[in-house]
Parts: structure tokens; sequence; C-alpha cells
């Protein structure tokens, strides 16, 4: 398993960190990737739907939050804690805790808030425990 960690420097993504989930995103349904996004609380998933439906004016990216019955025919799952789904291989984690789900990758979006950078240390010696390759992007 490999783990991402995306730090955000960007002014951009600064101001709307959930612009760098929707560009993960974006990216993961280009690639063909079914995709889950483990959002923080329900207030957050539905933050990054409608986010997503508005990011950019000429993607369209095929997603809902999880809990229906067409979830497998979706290309990216918004999760809320509570919300039981099947694995897939690319998981964006918004959560403070590693997921425990298997997966081929984790992409952990981490803000430039520094109580969010402490936490995302937390799971990054985690990820090493569990072996993973780990990787940092500056964003």
């Amino acid at each position: 398993m490999r783990a991402d960690f995306y730090l955000i420097a960007k002014p951009r993504f600064r101001d709307e960190p959930l612009l760098l989930v929707c560009e993960l995103a974006k990216r993961a349904f280009a690639a063909q990737q079914p995709t889950l996004i483990l959002a923080r609380d329900h207030a957050q998933a539905e933050a990054i739907d409608e986010l997503l439906w508005a990011f950019d004016e000429d993607a369209f990216i095929p997603h809902q939050l999880a809990g229906d019955d067409d979830d497998a025919d979706t290309a990216v799952l918004i999760v809320p804690p509570g919300v039981d789904t099947p694995d897939r291989p690319l998981l964006i984690n918004l959560r403070e805790h590693c997921p425990d789900m298997r997966c081929e990758r984790v992409l952990e979006v981490v803000a430039a808030d520094p109580a969010e950078r402490e936490g995302s240390r937390e799971r990054w010696r985690e990820y090493q425990r569990r072996g993973c390759e780990i990787a940092k992007h500056d964003m």
C-alpha cells in the first residue's frame, strides 16, 4: 500500500482546502480509479458533494454521498462516518485516523493549520508502522 500526503501551502488551497480534494478526485476519475472520500463528518461530506458540482465548470465527476443502492456504479463516493462501503483501490482520507479499509493507495490531504499538521505526523508514523510506501507533496 502507498500513502501520499498532500500538504497544503498554495493560497488557493489554503483558503479552501476542499478544492484540493476535488482536484484529486478529478485526477482519480480521469485515471478511472474508483475512489472513496472519507469525510470527517456529515457537514463536510455535503460540502464536498456541492463543491464537486461547482469547482470546475469543464469537469463532470460522477459522485454521490455513500449509502444508496447504486454506490457500486458511482466513480467517487463521499463517505461520512458511520456509513459502510465496499473497499476501493483509492481513498482520500480527511479523517483524523488512518483508515482500516483495504486499498492500494491513500491520499491524505493536510491543511496548513498547525493542529492538522500534528495529526498528519501521527498518521505518517502509523502508515510507516504498517509498512506502507510514503510520499509527500507540497501543494
